[in-house]
């Protein structure tokens, strides 16, 4: 059972979609406020969390900031209808999905499934492959999807779930295109439909991780209007 920390100040929103999760089956944390999570998350990290934005005491920006300096724990915003910048802003910061208000809980609850789904097959993937086989290695760049690990010129780079799918598609295949249909095939789930901008601000996220161990790094290639490419160097 995946235990799910939903974090909002508006108790409708915390009491209802508390209970459409419950009712599917996961086990569900509630807070108020960015700081009551935190505190609990300093105790224990849930499997992944729904932060609102705007809130007292500790934002969801805040929250979410403090939360990617120990862990990538996979992480959706609620974002105010308009609020388009808060939503790239997010996905910079390392935020892995996000939905907007009014917002349908069926659709919460697939955007939640298909993050887990994703966390799961990463860790699937690479423990149904022989031991010797399940490192990606292009040159400077060393995958290893059974511990989530990466490594460019032998220095860590930690990557969320969604980085490390979009990393992985693109050094699968070095010199050849995706398009970014293409990579929200690998990074969402068939019935969850994300935007280019999506795709953009993750890879923006990506690079920016990247070139914080190595600031040459320029192995992803974009092709505006096409997509983006692996180079191997």
């Amino acid at each position: 059972m995946a235990r799910i920390a939903l974090v909002d100040d508006d108790r409708n929103i915390l009491t209802s979609v508390s209970m459409t999760l419950e009712a599917e089956g996961f086990d569900v944390e509630t807070y108020n406020d960015g700081q009551s999570a935190l505190d609990a998350f300093n105790r224990k990290l849930p499997d992944l969390g729904v932060f609102d934005i705007k809130m007292p005491r500790m934002d969801g920006m805040d929250l979410l900031q403090r939360l990617r300096t120990k862990s990538q724990m996979p992480v959706i915003f609620l974002t105010s209808k308009d609020d388009e910048i808060d939503e790239l802003m997010g996905l910079r910061m390392g935020a892995d999905d996000y939905v907007r208000k009014p917002f349908s809980q069926r659709l919460l609850v697939e955007r939640i499934r298909s993050i887990l789904r994703r966390q799961d097959a990463i860790a699937s993937d690479a423990a149904g492959a022989p031991e010797e086989t399940t490192v990606l290695d292009r040159g400077d760049l060393q995958m290893d999807p059974l511990r989530h690990a990466v490594t460019w010129k032998g220095r860590d780079v930690t990557l969320t779930v969604t980085e490390f799918l979009l990393l992985q598609a693109l050094a699968q295949r070095p010199g050849f295109v995706k398009s970014r249909d293409q990579l929200m095939d690998v990074a969402y789930d068939e019935q969850v439909y994300v935007d280019d901008r999506t795709i953009d601000s993750h890879i923006k996220r990506l690079r920016k991780k990247m070139r914080s161990v190595d600031n040459e790094f320029s192995a992803i290639e974009t092709l505006y209007g096409i997509g983006y490419r692996y180079n191997e160097e």
